[in-house]
């Protein structure tokens, strides 16, 4: 059989996964099928699932050839299960062979799959896995998309309500991937914007950008730091686009939109909760009206300091909130497995896939 071309493109140059085609690239590859075929394919992948096979209202030799003609993008290559299930953590192997992460959260009230971006992050914030293991590639639209279907479908019959980008990589750094991908995860996953959070490490550009986007999603800042001595050693990118010009685009930002940003702020000992962090975050973040979520630094293999102890992160909390400042404590979850914020650095040690649910 030979390649499929659709647009220019062929599987001779890169692979065309099932999840990376637009509707039109999808009626182009399905042309001499009836017309009803392109919304029965289009509509099957993306509400009951990756596997074609499935799609019983497709004869099999269409579905036969989607399957060859259009892989999946993501090969499971170990689970890991923490919180009495609550939590589980994906190591992907791509394509081309480089790895990453996708994990799911269940809480009393909703459902969250984190997703990751890019294979790897070039950020290089010392303090987190992924920084520590450098940048490999961008994700395509179709790998954004296809973690978050493969999710939902290990989730059943809990249903996924909440997308955060706050997996591997920048987002940012990946603009347009991944603001298709939240497009394709409003339009025909049916996940409401209000519901989807892109976090940056401040990349202004992205925040100018996101600022005119039609779709109304949260913005999260890592911001971790409130003066640019200390957030230059946490996260390098602030040389380049310091604490005063991410202010001015967070205020652009919430001009435009009217929304609120979320700070991000992993607590580190002795380096980020002392009492003069205290009064830098509050006076930065009340400034903005912004929101600040605490998270206590999880253990990393290449940052040895530890995070805050919590009785000191509520107490910083308490702090914060007595100078006008709005705080809450995220809870930590998959600490164990790895899978907590920071922790994710697709680890490539030998593993037994999981089992097929």
């Amino acid at each position: 059989m030979s390649s499929p071309v659709i647009l220019g493109r062929s599987h001779r140059d890169a692979p065309i996964l099932r999840y990376d085609l637009s509707r039109e690239e999808l009626a182009q590859l399905l042309a001499g099928e009836p017309g009803y075929r392109v919304e029965q394919v289009w509509t099957g992948i993306h509400e009951r699932g990756p596997e074609i096979e499935e799609l019983s209202n497709l004869p099999k030799a269409l579905r036969t050839r989607l399957a060859e003609e259009l892989p999946l993008g993501l090969v499971p290559e170990h689970e890991s299960v923490s919180d009495d299930g609550e939590t589980v953590k994906w190591l992907w192997r791509l394509h081309d062979g480089h790895h990453i992460e996708t994990v799911l959260m269940h809480y009393d009230d909703r459902t969250t799959v984190c997703v990751s971006s890019q294979a790897g992050c070039a950020m290089a914030c010392g303090f987190c896995a992924t920084g520590q293991s450098g940048f490999d590639r961008h994700l395509s639209v179709g790998e954004i998309v296809e973690q978050v279907v493969r999710a939902r479908r290990q989730s059943a019959p809990r249903r996924v309500s909440n997308i955060v980008f706050m997996g591997m990589g920048e987002p940012f750094a990946n603009y347009d991937r991944t603001w298709r991908a939240v497009e394709r995860l409003n339009h025909d996953l049916g996940i409401g914007a209000r519901h989807i959070t892109i976090s940056t490490v401040g990349v202004i550009p992205g925040i100018e950008r996101l600022a005119d986007e039609a779709l109304p999603v949260n913005l999260a800042v890592s911001l971790h730091s409130a003066n640019d001595t200390d957030r230059n050693a946490l996260v390098p990118l602030n040389k380049r686009y310091p604490l005063a010009e991410l202010a001015d685009a967070c205020a652009r930002y919430r001009a435009a939109t009217n929304r609120r940003v979320s700070f991000e702020w992993a607590l580190i000992d002795g380096v980020n909760d002392r009492p003069s962090d205290v009064e830098e975050l509050a006076d930065y973040a009340r400034s903005l009206r912004a929101h600040i979520n605490l998270i206590p630094l999880n253990p990393t293999p290449g940052y040895p300091t530890r995070g805050t102890p919590l009785d000191r992160v509520y107490a910083f909390r308490a702090a914060l909130e007595a100078r006008g400042a709005n705080a809450t404590v995220r809870r930590t979850r998959g600490t164990d497995i790895d899978a907590a914020c920071g922790q994710l650095r697709a680890g490539r040690q030998p593993v037994d896939p999981p089992r097929r649910r």
